[in-house]
Formats: C-alpha cells, structure tokens, sequence
C-alpha cells in the first residue's frame, strides 16, 4: 500500500474493506470450530472434574457452544485480523510509531494469552474451590452449563485485558503521550482505579475481584517500570 496521504472517503473505504476482511476470518474461524466445541466444553469442564452440569432452558446448550465457538474462532482468526489492524493504521503512522506500534501488536497478542492462561490454569481452580467449599450434605453444587460458560469467558477476558497494561503503558511512553515519573506520581489514584476496573471487568463477587486487582497491581508497578527506562531511553537520544 502507498503511503501517500488518502482522501477521507478513500479512508472510509479502506477501513471498511479491512473490516470485512477481519469479519469474514472470524466468521470462518468459529463455523470452523463449532465442529469441535464439544472437546473445548470438554476441556473447560476439568477444573471442576466431577460436579454435575445442567442447563435450565431449551436454547442454553446451544447458546453456551455457539459461544465457545465464537471465542475459540476469536482465537484462531486473531492474528488475521491483528494484521488487518496494522495494515489500516500503517499509512498514517511514523517510522517511529510503526515500530511502536507494531511492537505492541506482537507483546500485547503474547501478553494477553499469558493472562488468559494464567487465569485459567490458576484463579479458576482457586476461585471455584473457594465457592466449592459452600457446598453440604444437603445442598449440592450443580452448575448451569451457560451460566458457567459465561463465568469462564468473563474471567478469562477479564485478565487477558488486565495483562495488556505494561504493552498499553510501553506503547503510549514510546510515543511520548506518558512518562513514568508522572505514573509513579498518580501510584495512589492507579490502586483506586485498578479495584474500580477490577469490579467491573469481573464476575460479580469480590473473590474474582481482589485475585484480578493484585495482578493488576503488580502490572502498574512493572508498566511504571518499563515507561521509566523508555524516557530515559528517550532523553539520552535527544542529549547526543
């Protein structure tokens, strides 16, 4: 593509061509994995191995399979539609900001799986052992499949987000918008904030909340980190 400036509809059509393409992938991608969404039912079952699954309406089945196959679809079609991304943004951007920009298009798909692993493999067992733990004699733990669906889902977005805040931070750093010496400055308000976002981005107990808010916690810390050494990367450039 040239990187001679567009008109504003020839922008409009661009934009709506990439969206196309990126739908059309995703669209492909979850017909795809509807075939298989059994084995992903299957594999989000196994942190609670054992306990009884129903579902209370006719269409909740299908409406929990139809969203694993959209996520799973989200997943796989991913790197197709990152690319799209780029390809739109790439025209108007400086060599500077290309490099920033597509830096962050790599760490942010790496940190966002990172953080979606990590609240799969880890704060899912904990948080329903937590709850578990409720259970007696006479009163069983049965879960709703969609009801469960949708609490794995939530989770797992919910900390692939959170971990995207050192990339977002590095990003905005290397085009100059933050610097880490004002981050560290706001520390106070950012832990206020991060237990805001916490409450909002997950399921509604405060258990998910606070396992969300630490991590989040410690991102600010690495992201106050990482804008540091990029402005002091910045400033010895401008010094030579």
């Amino acid at each position: 593509m040239s990187d001679a400036p567009m008109p504003f509809l020839a922008h409009v059509a661009e934009l709506r061509r990439r969206l196309l393409l990126a739908f059309a992938a995703l669209a492909v991608a979850t017909v795809a994995s509807f075939s298989f969404t059994e084995t992903l039912a299957e594999y989000l079952m196994h942190p609670v191995a054992g306990l009884s699954f129903v579902y209370l309406s006719p269409p909740e089945l299908f409406l929990a399979y139809v969203r694993i196959a959209v996520l799973a679809g989200l997943v796989i079609s991913s790197p197709l539609i990152l690319f799209q991304v780029w390809l739109f943004v790439r025209p108007g951007l400086l060599k500077r900001e290309r490099r920033a920009i597509l830096a962050g298009l790599f760490f942010g798909a790496v940190f966002f799986a990172a953080g979606a692993v990590f609240s799969f493999l880890v704060i899912l067992p904990f948080t329903l052992r937590f709850f578990l733990q409720y259970a007696t004699d006479r009163i069983e733990a049965v879960f709703s499949f969609g009801e469960y669906v949708g609490f794995v889902t939530s989770l797992v977005l919910s900390f692939g987000a959170a971990f995207e805040l050192p990339v977002v931070t590095a990003i905005l750093a290397a085009l100059g918008v933050v610097k880490g010496s004002a981050l560290a400055k706001a520390r106070r308000y950012a832990v206020l904030l991060v237990f805001i976002l916490a409450a909002i981005l997950t399921p509604p107990d405060v258990v998910s909340q606070v396992l969300l808010a630490l991590p989040m916690l410690f991102l600010f810390e690495i992201s106050v980190i990482a804008a540091r050494r990029i402005e002091r990367r910045a400033d010895r450039r401008r010094e030579r």
